[in-house]
């Protein structure tokens, strides 16, 4: 098992998943706050990595393309206070990102995880029921139904509809996009069957964000919603016969010759043993506390 805690929050490790538990530093974004403790099984992951820094590191986790609902609507446009993949590492705290990153990247090596895309969500999203008011409305998701409704700031034309209300199996798409600059973001509900949206400010399945404090947490809703529809590489529904129409038998394809299997390569007990070594090096060098030398120091022997 490996763990690091920081200011910035926790991450935990223990051969199968990465729990990730935000902590209550200034750095830490709403969204994180908001969306709280994030499991992320070891398939769902493609890599690690660490990024030393004279004032602070960074430790990522990368996911496989589509396997996360919120890295999915967000496509890599998050504020970096607002990724829950992210963790701000101290200086003297280096050498324990390294052991965390050689865990992680050992277990994907013996697992043999594909870092390729995925056709189905590998994450469960945010947890409903949830509700968000941001720039000129407010998102209520339960599930099943999203509702909209309107503030004064909402455009006339589109606040005289009335509140919206509709299920995810009326949905075509959801879509989030963040402010930049002088343009405005949303989040917006496309219904199936319906004709091209207006403009965010006058489309009544759009919420328009003004770029203020709460607009990331409206894509906590938009992933919400999207892991509750089809996976957008999901294989598409194979058409229906006609009444009475007899399918057509397809022929079988031919077998392709067995791969040979894949073995993972036996420990070498000389790393380990320099392994040890650098272990009990940073413990007396103050880098390690006495805990987290014995943790990896176990972790180590047991792979004698």
């Amino acid at each position: 098992m490996a763990e690091i805690i920081q200011k910035d929050g926790t991450w935990t490790f223990d051969g199968d998943a990465v729990r990730i538990v935000p902590g209550r530093d200034k750095g830490v974004g709403l969204l994180r706050q908001t969306l709280g403790e994030v499991l992320v099984p070891l398939r769902a992951l493609a890599g690690i990595s660490y990024e030393p820094g004279r004032k602070a590191g960074r430790l990522r986790l990368r996911l496989r393309d589509g396997a996360d609902p919120l890295l999915q609507v967000t496509g890599g446009r998050l504020p970096e206070a607002s990724d829950p993949y992210r963790l701000t590492v101290e200086p003297d705290r280096g050498g324990v990102a390294e052991y965390f990153v050689d865990e992680v990247r050992n277990a994907l090596l013996l697992d043999q995880v594909d870092a390729g895309p995925v056709g189905s969500y590998l994450l469960p999203g945010p947890a409903v029921p949830i509700t968000v008011g941001a720039g000129d409305g407010t998102v209520a998701f339960d599930g099943d139904r999203v509702s909209l409704e309107w503030n004064w700031t909402t455009e006339e034309a589109k606040r005289s509809g009335g509140a919206r209300e509709f299920r995810v199996a009326d949905l075509r798409s959801v879509e989030w996009a963040p402010s930049r600059g002088l343009d405005n973001g949303w989040i917006r509900f496309a219904l199936a069957g319906a004709g091209q949206s207006a403009a965010p400010k006058y489309d009544p399945y759009t919420v328009e964000l003004f770029g203020f404090k709460k607009d990331p947490l409206m894509a906590l809703v938009a992933a919400a919603v999207a892991v509750r529809m089809p996976h957008p590489a999901a294989p598409a529904a194979s058409p229906e016969l006609p009444s009475g129409a007899a399918a057509r038998p397809r022929a079988e394809p031919e077998a392709a010759p067995a791969a040979a299997p894949v073995l993972a390569p036996a420990e070498d007990h000389d790393a380990l043993l320099r392994r040890l070594r650098e272990l009990g090096e940073l413990h007396q060098a103050g880098i390690l506390t006495a805990e987290e030398f014995t943790t990896a120091k176990a972790a180590i022997l047991g792979r004698f």
